[in-house]
Formats: C-alpha cells, sequence, structure tokens
C-alpha cells in the first residue's frame, strides 16, 4: 500500500475520548506526516532527518513524555509547571486551542480540524511503535538534499558573540560567502537561564537600562499613542495592552488589558497618522482588525471590525504579521511570512504556467502551500479590493516598518536555515514595489540554493541585494528609525535618522550571536550597509542567554523601549549628558 493506515488502539484514543470526540479507528499517519510538515516542522522535528526543529524541541516519542522533558530546549515556565503527560486525549485538546490548556505556551499555533489533530498523533503513535512507513514521495516531491552532507565540516571561528561591544562595527560581505554546508548545521537553542549576578547590559557612554515594566506575557510589537501611552502585542497570551508612564517617564505606572481574544497579535498601527487616530489596527496571524480609538482609550470600545479576513489560504509555518501604512494613508502594506524553511513541499509548474502565475502575482511569488506567504501584501485603504503582491521572496519580513525621511518601506527579515552557521545572512532591506528579494530559490542576490537548483533558472540574477545583511541566524525581528529631537531622555543629535535593529538570537549556529540591539548606520537616510553594537550583554558566559530582546519604540520622551520575551520585561534605554556607561538593573 502506498499509503499506511494507522488503526489507532481504543484503549489509546478512544477510550480518552479524545477530549469528548469520538475518534477515528482508521487515522492515517501518512495523512498525519503531511500536517506535521505543512502546520509544525517550521519549529519540531520528528524523525531523523526530516528538515524540522527550526525554532523548538524534537517531538520524536512525544506520547507517553512528560511536557517541558527536553533538557536542551527552555519552556515557558507555564509549560513546565503544567504537570502534563503528552498522552493521545491531552495532545488533542493542547492542539486545538495550546493556549487554552497551558495559559502562556509559547506553542501558539492550533490545530482547529479534528482530522487533522487525529492523523498527527497517528502519526506519532506509529513513530514510537517503530511502524512507521513513508509512503512513496508524491510526483513533485521535495528535491534531494535537503540535509547537510555527512562530510560537512566542524565550526569555524570561535564565539564572536564575546568580541560584542558598545560601538564595534560589523559589516558582512555578500560578495564572499561561504559555499553552502562549509559546516555543519546546528541546533544549538539559547537556554534561557537567570540573570547571572555578574551579568550586566553594555551601552555607550551616557546611555542607562532599567526595568520599565515586568510581567508581560511574551511581549512583541509596541507602538506609541499620540499622549504617550504604549500599545503593546502578546503574541502568546492573545492581548493587546496598554502601559501608561509615571510622570518621569522611568517605568509603566499602570498596564491595562486593552484587548484579548486575538489569534497571535503582533503587528499595530494607527489610522489615520497625527494627532487624533480614529483606528488601531491589529495584525492577527492571518487577519487583519482594527478597534475604533480615542485618544487615551485604556479599553477597546466593543468588538473589532474585521478590515482583512484572511491574508494567506495556508496556515502554519512563521506566524507573525506585520502592518504599516504608506505615508499619503491611501495603502496598507502586510508582511506574511513563508509557512517553511525552502519550500520543501511546494509543488513544481513548468515553465509556461509560472509565466501565467507571474503575471497575475509577481515575479519570483510562490504558490500552493507557499501562495501569499513570503510575501509583502498591499490593500487600498478603504477599498474591498483584493490585495496585490507588493514584493515577493522575503522570507519572513517580521518586521515592517516607514523611514519617516524617506518614505520607503523597510523589511526586517529571518532567513533560510540549515546551510550551514554563516548562511543565511539575515537582513533589514528597502523594499521596492514589485522587488524579488529571493526566497526559496535565491539568496543575497546571486547565490542559488542548493535545495531547489536548477529549479528556476530563470529568476537567475534578478533577485535583489538586501541592504544590511546581519550575522547568519541573528534572527533579526525588528527594525525603527530614531526620530526624537527633544525630551528629557533624547539621544545626541548624531541618532536621529538611524536605525535601530533589534536581534532576537541564534539557534542554527554552533557559536551563538544576536541576543542585542544594534544601530544600522545611515549617511543621508541612506544604508550604508554597516552595523554597530549599541546594547549587548544578553548572552551569559557558557554561552546561554539571560534575555532575547523582540522589539523596540521611541517613548514620548525619547528614550527607548525594548521588549524582553525571554524575560517578560520591558526595558527603558535614557540617555544623560551626566550619566557614564552602565551595569544593567
Amino acid at each position: 500500500m502506498n499509503v499506511q493506515r494507522v488503526a489507532i488502539a481504543a484503549a489509546a484514543l478512544i477510550g480518552t475520548s479524545l477530549a469528548g470526540t469520538q475518534a477515528s479507528i482508521a487515522a492515517d499517519a501518512n495523512a498525519g506526516k503531511t500536517v506535521f510538515r505543512a502546520q509544525c516542522a517550521l519549529c519540531h522535528s520528528a524523525e531523523p532527518n526530516d528538515n524540522g526543529g527550526a525554532q523548538g524541541p524534537s517531538l520524536n516519542g512525544l506520547l507517553g513524555r512528560h511536557a517541558a522533558a527536553a533538557s536542551s530546549f527552555t519552556y515557558t515556565k507555564p509549560m513546565r509547571d503544567s504537570n502534563l503527560t503528552w498522552d493521545a486525549a491531552t495532545l488533542d485538546r493542547f492542539l486545538a486551542s495550546p493556549t487554552t490548556v497551558v495559559p502562556g505556551s509559547a506553542m501558539v499555533i492550533a490545530l482547529p480540524e479534528q482530522a487533522d489533530r487525529e492523523n498527527v498523533i497517528a502519526y506519532f503513535q506509529a513513530l514510537k511503535d517503530g511502524t512507521f512507513k513513508d509512503a512513496p514521495p508524491p510526483r513533485f516531491g521535495p528535491p534531494p538534499g535537503m540535509r547537510p552532507p555527512a562530510n560537512a565540516g566542524p565550526p569555524k571561528g570561535d564565539a564572536d558573540w564575546k568580541k560584542d561591544a558598545p560601538g564595534r562595527i560589523h559589516k558582512v560581505d555578500v560578495t564572499n560567502l561561504p559555499p553552502p554546508f562549509d559546516t555543519s548545521s546546528a541546533v544549538n537553542f539559547p537556554r534561557l537561564v537567570d540573570k547571572p549576578a555578574d551579568a550586566k547590559l553594555s551601552v555607550p557612554s551616557g546611555f542607562k537600562v532599567d526595568v520599565f515594566a515586568s510581567g508581560m506575557q511574551g511581549p512583541r510589537v509596541m507602538l506609541v499613542a499620540p499622549n504617550g501611552d504604549i500599545f503593546i502585542s502578546e503574541a502568546q497570551s492573545g492581548r493587546v495592552k496598554v502601559m501608561r508612564a509615571s510622570a518621569d517617564g522611568s517605568k509603566a505606572e499602570s498596564v491595562e488589558t486593552y484587548a484579548q481574544g486575538l489569534l497571535q497579535p503582533l503587528g499595530l498601527a494607527f489610522f489615520p497618522a497625527g494627532k487624533q487616530p480614529k483606528w488601531l489596527y491589529v495584525a492577527e496571524t492571518n487577519r487583519v482588525v482594527r478597534y475604533a480609538y480615542k485618544v487615551g482609550d485604556t479599553k477597546a470600545n466593543g468588538i473589532p471590525e474585521v478590515v482583512v479576513p484572511k491574508l494567506s489560504p495556508t496556515g502554519g509555518g512563521h506566524f507573525t504579521r506585520d502592518i504599516a501604512f504608506s505615508p499619503d494613508g491611501k495603502r496598507m502594506f502586510i508582511s506574511v511570512g513563508s509557512q517553511s524553511n525552502v519550500a520543501e513541499n511546494m509543488t513544481k509548474k513548468t515553465p509556461e504556467e509560472i509565466k501565467a502565475w507571474e503575471a497575475q502575482h509577481g515575479l519570483g511569488a510562490t504558490w500552493g502551500n507557499e501562495e501569499h506567504r513570503a510575501d509583502v501584501l498591499v490593500y487600498e485603504v478603504g477599498s474591498t479590493k483584493p490585495a496585490k503582491v507588493f514584493a515577493t521572496g522575503l522570507r519572513n519580513c517580521v518586521g515592517l516598518t516607514v523611514q519617516p525621511k524617506t518614505g520607503d518601506l523597510w523589511c526586517t527579515v529571518n532567513e533560510r536555515d540549515l546551510l550551514g552557521d554563516d548562511l543565511v545572512p539575515d537582513y533589514s532591506t528597502r523594499v521596492k514595489e514589485g522587488g524579488y528579494y529571493g526566497w526559496p530559490w535565491y539568496y543575497m542576490g546571486k547565490y542559488e540554493d542548493p535545495r531547489l537548483k536548477g529549479d528556476r533558472p530563470d529568476l537567475a540574477g534578478k533577485a535583489t541585494v538586501p541592504d544590511v545583511p546581519y550575522t547568519a541566524h541573528s534572527a533579526a525581528v525588528n527594525l525603527l528609525f530614531y526620530t526624537a529631537t527633544s525630551g528629557k531622555s533624547a539621544f545626541p543629535k548624531e541618532y536621529v535618522g538611524q536605525g535601530f535593529a533589534v536581534l532576537h538570537g541564534s539557534w542554527n549556529r554552533a557559536f551563538r550571536t544576536g541576543h542585542k540591539i544594534v544601530r544600522v548606520v545611515m549617511k543621508n537616510d541612506k544604508p550604508t550597509g554597516e552595523y554597530e553594537d549599541f546594547l549587548v550583554g544578553f548572552i551569559a558566559d557558557d554561552g546561554n542567554a539571560w534575555g532575547r530582546p523582540v522589539a523596540a519604540v521611541v517613548a514620548q520622551d525619547g528614550s527607548l523601549l525594548l521588549a524582553d520575551d525571554g524575560a517578560n520585561l520591558v526595558y527603558r534605554i535614557s540617555y544623560s549628558k551626566t550619566a557614564t556607561a552602565q551595569a544593567t538593573p
């Protein structure tokens, strides 16, 4: 048989009732693997050489295991305290609504369809029993060579992060990148540890770092209202909160829940621009909603209005969606990350089919389970017209922003994994309408991904080289342009117009990188390609991390607020001429 049918024992599934529903007695393990690869494999592996495991622990042997049992991975405290054992019924409930079963879980992507959950559980059960047998690959299956060769070299260089220091300049030479698989592909998750007694955050002279707010639950994007309130999305909890600063601006005097019940909210934007916005827009994982807003609101006044009911035909993979409006207020941009690492399961098209597809969707547009993925989409404000593809080939544009001086749209992108320590550099870049930025077939302009070699010779030489590449696997997630020219904590004038990028931290690299804020060097409002360490110190001497910076925003008094979704804190970085370079609180 081409497809293995696995009958799940009554004691395993029916007897436990799968959260009150009757389970199928013929759940399909191969169908479960298909669902797993589409929905879960970006974060998890389940069997050797399945190309998974990018952000979470292996799920091999999951059934019968206690929650938070993988010693090599750092779980959230709610998951560690959940006291769960992954039998079929518990796993079914969890997959149906992870944050309901474990509020505060970092796992936020649900499998809402019962059949999908049954099939995935059948797949895990068959793996545990040793009875799983793959069906033959589909006609247009993944190309060979999806894993690094066994003879890939050892790590090269040293722990470069130990050299990080405020003012240190970096520039990645994209004309001289190493070949793919020059090193093996490391699985080196940052284990989140308590802050060591001697640890400190280092910033340039004159700057100071303090805790602004604590008790967050997966803080992500921040947005400052005209009155100085700071809105912050929490993807894990499905909430948007409002922080109101104390009179001196040094800390959050109050933190209110503005809205809840959202599905993995990330991007936030007020509309229209100016002192009296009427709406707060929120980008959820597959739709955009808005709340009626007046300045000073700390609670939503009613249910949200759905602006875009569906961003992409598919779910799974990268769930973060960011949002920005054009300076004239006529266009709304939404970034949608890829479903996969490198489109492993996307079917192939003939040259004629590709030509017809690109005529409708743009140069380098992906299709199938990657339709409207790895793109920036654009909508006409006030229109019901469907989205157009603004730019393609942006694997995971986590951060979307508009440069105030120029009106240029920028993306900050997580690039692909599993090609070695120094491939592929993450980046921030200006995004041009109709531009193609490489994913999945090419990277950094001219380089062809060997895993898709020969698939798209027509795209050779057509991928745009990004403006500011970062050390590979830095996990660049956010970019802002510093605009404050007044305020008691405003930065020196040489920082005005400069970019600040937030690097969340690596996993697919033998020697850790990221976990810092860097200044994106601008000259005459154009990027030079260089970036400079600004805030460093979250990595402990043993290579583990005690913080994961994730987003920044300029507060009303000119200070820079930094969200940390590892420690669930918001820091405040302020400047004073009388201050000296300072240790963290």
